[in-house]
């Protein structure tokens, strides 16, 4: 009974380490195998990871250089407005950002001395009409001799010196923007209007309601922004590489894939403290989002060239280097640190020359990573 006993504990003891055996054979056919950054997936795996191989080819890839710099504007889109006779700010609501219209009043000055421009001109205009009939009527009598030529003389000279006071006058009252043709007793004003002499908007406000402002003082500045222009800021070192006419794409940080077309129109001759020259370039449309002082960064297209090159999709970053999967046999790949270069139309160029010829991941290259570090942790 107790040898019986013995053979049915044993049986089964055997049994279960049979089971167990073929468990963990089962688990390691499932389980991708880990050893120095090589990765062995299992079949179902590899299909469920979407993976494709293939080699690095030749790609056209443009050669780029990634700068930065601010839009602005030509120096005559940029206005700065003043009074031509000094007065107290009686009205403006303009604000920093505001459009305005060519035209547009946008400010109302007052000052005593206004109207006594007006008066002058009204008496001299008075006076020389006048001294313009008693200088004909004398001319007329010293046709005759009715009158000595002093006389006459006097009258002339009275004529033409009012004349000029009158004329002085009226470029005065056009100065501040009266009109000396419509100028009358009844309608003499304390106050003279200003006017936005472009279409645009105003960058800066300087003044204050109830502020005197003298004439070399600037009230505010406006900008026309239809002919801005993208201010780039390019190493002395990379200034060969750069020509008049050639693109730039420029884009905002907090936009990026929004690309604007621009050209080069101008290359600085002068070269910066920091060993910078400034490229000038043009949109190619006009955007009003874009305000002179922006920041932009841009990417100039340079050259052309054939490059050994591999998908984007086949390279993977992981802690700041960029991987590839090398193929070394059936569902096994090796993950290896490569150097690369410039990326464009879904490609990217590969500067080691030691990998032509080899098998890659082309695709699910992420998915092995995922595979090779997570299990890994």
């Amino acid at each position: 009974m107790m040898n019986r006993l013995m053979l049915i504990i044993c049986t089964a003891l055997l049994l279960g380490s049979c089971k167990g055996n073929k468990e963990d054979e089962q688990k390691e056919e499932v389980t991708a195998k880990i050893e120095n950054n090589i990765v062995t997936l299992t079949d179902a795996q590899y299909k469920n990871a979407g993976i494709e191989v293939g080699s690095i080819g030749n790609q056209s890839i443009s050669s780029k250089l990634k700068v930065n710099g601010k839009i602005d504007v030509p120096p005559q889109n940029k206005i700065s407005v003043s009074v031509p006779l000094g007065g107290y700010l009686k009205y403006s609501r303009l604000l920093p950002g505001m459009q305005v219209s060519k035209g547009q009043i946008i400010a109302v000055i007052e000052d005593p001395q206004y109207i006594q421009i007006q008066q002058d001109y009204l008496v001299a205009k008075a006076q020389y009409a006048y001294n313009n009939s008693e200088y004909n009527r004398q001319k007329q009598l010293n046709v005759s001799k009715a009158t000595s030529d002093k006389v006459y003389e006097q009258a002339k000279s009275n004529y033409q010196t009012q004349n000029v006071l009158v004329k002085s006058l009226e470029h005065k009252l056009r100065l501040i923007g009266i009109n000396p043709s419509t100028l009358s007793a009844n309608n003499i004003s304390k106050t003279i209007n200003i006017y936005s002499p472009i279409n645009g908007f105003v960058s800066t406000v300087n003044v204050n309601i109830g502020k005197y402002v003298n004439p070399t003082e600037v009230l505010f500045e406006l900008v026309n922004p239809t002919d801005i222009h993208l201010a780039l800021n390019v190493y002395e070192k990379d200034i060969d590489k750069l020509s008049v006419g050639q693109t730039v794409w420029a884009y905002t940080n907090t936009n990026p894939g929004k690309k604007y077309s621009t050209k080069i129109i101008l290359i600085s001759k002068n070269v910066s403290a920091d060993n910078t020259v400034e490229v000038h370039c043009h949109f190619d449309n006009y955007d009003k989002e874009l305000i002179p002082g922006m920041y932009m960064n841009a990417d100039i297209e340079t050259q052309t060239s054939n490059a050994s090159a591999l998908p984007d999709d086949a390279i993977v970053r992981f802690e700041n280097k960029n991987y590839v999967f090398e193929m070394k046999g059936k569902n096994k790949f090796e993950m290896k640190e490569v150097k690369t270069g410039t990326s464009e139309n879904g490609f990217t160029e590969i500067l080691q020359t030691d990998l032509a010829g080899k098998q890659f991941a082309t695709k699910g290259a992420y998915n092995l990573l995922m595979s090779l570090k997570n299990t890994e942790d």
